[in-house]
């Protein structure tokens, strides 16, 4: 059962920045690769951005490459993402998940999971216009 918590999201305006933090409270995650995913309502789950276990490589999806950016912490269990020029179409619930992705860019698939128990609660970003 995944053990990471997502925090940081609220009420924002467009143009605006945020910045959420995804934290590993039950294991240390050092080793894994972590995606960020997003779930805005009646829309299927999209991937937004990864990074690899040592940080060194990152991966975007398109509707967020230049604007968001990913990056870690081990030494704090914690992963963020930073979002810039926030846009009305960036409001959705997102999620973060491990992996042991190789190459990282495979980390998508992890979108199509749907069990209750692998994704966390997720923090609300809402964007107004």
């Amino acid at each position: 059962q995944i053990q990471l918590a997502e925090s940081g999201g609220g009420l924002v305006q467009a143009g605006d920045s945020l910045r959420i933090s995804c934290v590993d409270s039950g294991r240390t995650f050092s080793s894994d690769d972590i995606g960020w995913f997003r779930q805005a309502p009646g829309k299927e789950r999209e991937f937004v951005a990864a990074i690899s276990w040592s940080g060194n490589s990152t991966y975007y999806g398109d509707s967020v490459r230049g604007r968001f950016t990913i990056s870690r912490d081990n030494s704090k269990n914690t992963v963020y993402l930073q979002m810039n020029s926030l846009k009305p179409e960036d409001t959705a619930v997102y999620y973060c998940a491990p992996d042991h992705a190789d190459p990282l860019e495979t980390i998508v698939v992890l979108r199509t999971i749907t069990r209750d128990d692998f994704w966390g609660e997720g923090t609300q970003v809402t964007v107004s216009s």
